[in-house]
């Protein structure tokens, strides 16, 4: 019997198809977009914010990476919290990830529009989704392709900021000192922002049923992935704070194309426009295949239309998944302006990560569970950060959760 025929993926993903994909979400998701609204929130703190940010994804990344191993389906926390918690807590981990990071499909989608053909960003942001869920259907080694050219652009665009902007005479170490405007509130409020710029490496785990060898690809490519971007992410911060200060960083709507012009070096400033335009491209493409292979693993469950668990019998893909996905995307991306969804994907991600955490603390020493501070420290982190967002994020993430509490109630009810 085919795959397709059984339900189950093709794993065709090794170690750096996966580190890829990471990467590919990861920078393109945060690097252009979360260091202003930082700022604003940390002041002169922003580095403080971005090392809390790594401290809680390296926890989350770590028990993400046991249960990957341990469970390697497609779904990610979703099977983990099912299997490890109970119905409930994988159900709202689904939830809260399927629609806080369609949102956020939606709104790297507006950015590829925005920075592409700013006057009719709309319609480009449409056509990027209608494209990428072309070539996702066509199966996942492709979308792997593009995002490792992605990702290489991406980097070598944010290598060449960072040199001009270090070497331009105007960095100056100053402007990294903390000031008296720190408080603990606006760092906690900062990590949980820039948290949004570091949950890519979800994709990898969401991915599990399509990677060789998971139990020993997913321990390895989730840390690598994680480890590369907090370089990276360092780095730009460190540059683009020496340029501007934290002061004109957080009133700034577009920090690097701001920080080269600022450095005396505005011929890149172009560059950085196509780097950024390319960048919410793969975050984009990443962010189709998480949300599709999710949908798929609580279809299967029968949480989601149970159609939507079907598998393709020559792409070995989720396509109606994949298909329903696009289209829900496409018309967010066509109808509402939704790149202010930084905070309500934080929200719904932090959550969706604590369940994660709790359900590593479940795990036996014969079952790969990590040190035990791994665990309550991600746990305890994923809910300060939560908590500590902006008061719009928080009511309407939480508003989300408990309607889709609400939704499995009087499922759970009418099925008996």
């Amino acid at each position: 019997m085919s795959q397709a025929e059984t339900g189950e993926l093709r794993r065709r993903l090794g170690v750096r198809d996966a580190v890829v994909i990471g990467l590919g979400s990861m920078i393109g998701a945060g690097v252009f977009t979360a260091l202003g609204p930082a700022a604003e929130a940390a002041g002169s703190g922003l580095l403080l914010s971005l090392a809390l940010a790594a401290v809680v994804a390296y926890c989350n990344a770590t028990s993400t990476a046991r249960l990957a191993a341990r469970y390697p389906q497609s779904g990610g926390t979703y099977v983990y919290g099912r299997e490890r918690l109970g119905d409930f807590w994988g159900y709202l981990a689904g939830w809260g990830f399927v629609v806080g990071k369609t949102a956020s499909c939606a709104a790297m989608a507006l950015t590829v529009g925005a920075y592409a053909w700013p006057d009719q960003a709309h319609a480009v942001a449409v056509a990027a989704v209608v494209a990428l869920t072309a070539l996702n259907y066509t199966g996942v080694q492709k979308a792997a392709r593009l995002t490792r050219t992605v990702v290489a652009v991406v980097l070598a665009v944010l290598a060449a900021v960072v040199t001009a902007l270090l070497t331009s005479g105007t960095a100056q170490a100053s402007r990294l000192e903390l000031g008296g405007d720190i408080t603990a509130s606006g760092v906690l409020q900062a990590a949980g922002l820039l948290f949004f710029a570091f949950a890519g490496y979800a994709r990898i785990a969401t991915l599990g049923e399509e990677v060789r060898d998971p139990r020993r690809t997913i321990p390895r490519a989730i840390p690598l992935a994680l480890g590369i971007t907090l370089v990276v992410y360092t780095a730009v911060a460190v540059s683009v704070l020496a340029v501007l200060g934290p002061d004109r960083l957080a009133q700034s709507a577009a920090p690097l194309t701001d920080a080269v012009r600022a450095a005396g070096v505005p011929a890149l400033a172009p560059v950085v426009r196509v780097g950024a335009a390319v960048a919410a491209l793969g975050s984009l493409l990443a962010l189709i295949l998480g949300v599709s292979r999710t949908t798929l693993a609580m279809a299967r469950d029968h949480h989601l239309p149970r159609t939507l668990a079907a598998v393709h019998p020559r792409f070995g893909v989720p396509h109606h998944a994949e298909l329903a996905v696009g289209a829900v995307v496409a018309v967010l991306a066509a109808t509402i302006d939704v790149r202010d969804a930084i905070g309500f994907s934080s929200f719904g991600v932090l959550v969706y990560y604590a369940i994660a955490n709790a359900a590593a603390r479940t795990l036996g020493p014969d079952e790969g569970r990590p040190p035990v501070p791994v665990p309550l420290l991600g746990l305890a982190g994923c809910l300060a950060l939560a908590l500590t967002l902006p008061a719009p994020s928080v009511l309407i993430g939480g508003s989300v959760l408990l309607a889709g509490a609400a939704v499995y109630g009087l499922r759970r009810r009418t099925t008996g």
